[in-house]
């Protein structure tokens, strides 16, 4: 079977990749540049490229996404109007499926450019005519995360971590396994026909304890302290004007001062066999974790 997916060279779209390649599927890696991999370069605003790039696939996994806004790249252009082009892009390349990777909160009318766009997006899917699924995620982890990736370096850089807020909040971590199983099940077995699902891990947690966990595996011991949401909201915006890829962003912050353990609107049971089951384990964790190294001048934008 053909399937394009865009963000192809993303997190999740790599691990879809690898796990439909493995079986002999042919895939299609669509992304916004050439990156010395078999990549096909097309921009999510030009629905020719797009459409070109889907021809001859049965199924697309919209994968393409953004956690920050720079430059012109909004959450609205990429969100929204690039899934409009994509299923537009889809319609005319003939594609039977399309998948949707949305977040677990995505909702209109929150105060939040990030979990309205997403809603938006989630919309656009659900009226296109197309076979669809929609898949609301929470906390995605594994090799090549930024979950994983930016606490490693954090606790290799500072002595102290700052939890989100004086309330804790609970996470549900979610192995990208897991999830690349759900996926394969949506494009290859055509299951979830016209659903919108909900996907978290099978273990609730607080947050400070997810964050303990990760830092007993890579054997340190930060000190753990909360502080205000106003306060991660304002290093937010710093970590975005000065690092290429920011120990956390505005969106991320909202993320964790909510929780993300329910969704926010009503979806469809996952069947059983498709529920995931990989608890947040110290060979899981371990699993996911890149180098040990901490934070250097080479992460600011500056130098990069």
């Amino acid at each position: 079977m053909k399937v394009a997916i865009t963000g192809g060279t993303g997190f999740i779209g790599s691990h879809l990749a690898t796990r439909l390649g493995s079986e002999g599927h042919e895939v299609v890696r669509i992304g916004r540049r050439s990156t010395g991999e078999e990549i096909v370069k097309a921009s999510l605003d030009d629905v020719d490229e797009l459409t070109a790039a889907f021809a001859g696939c049965q199924a697309v996994a919209h994968c393409a996404g953004i956690n920050r806004e720079v430059g012109r790249e909004t959450f609205k252009r990429v969100h929204v109007e690039g899934t409009q082009n994509a299923v537009e892009a889809a319609r005319r390349a003939g594609v039977e499926k399309i998948l949707l990777m949305s977040f677990l909160r995505a909702r209109p009318d929150c105060d939040s450019p990030y979990h309205e766009s997403k809603w938006a997006a989630e919309e656009i899917v659900r009226e296109s005519g197309l076979d669809y699924t929609i898949v609301k995620a929470g906390v995605v982890y594994g090799r090549g995360d930024h979950m994983l990736d930016h606490l490693s370096h954090a606790f290799h850089t500072f002595p102290v971590f700052a939890l989100v807020g004086f309330e804790e909040k609970t996470v549900r971590p979610l192995a990208v396994e897991d999830l690349v199983h759900v996926m394969r099940a949506s494009l290859i077995d055509r299951r979830l026909k016209r659903q919108t699902i909900a996907l978290v891990g099978p273990e609730e947690i607080f947050l400070s304890e997810a964050v303990r966990r990760v830092a007993e595996v890579v054997d340190k011991q930060p000190l753990m302290f909360p502080l205000p949401v106003w306060c991660h909201q304002l290093m937010a915006r710093v970590f975005e004007l000065t690092m290429t890829v920011p120990l956390v962003s505005s969106a991320q912050v909202r993320i964790l001062s909510e929780g993300v353990s329910e969704p926010s609107s009503p979806t469809t049971a996952v069947p059983y066999d498709l529920v995931p089951t990989r608890r947040f384990t110290p060979e899981q964790i371990r699993n996911g974790l890149p180098h040990p190294a901490p934070f250097c001048v080479g992460n600011l934008r500056l130098c990069s």
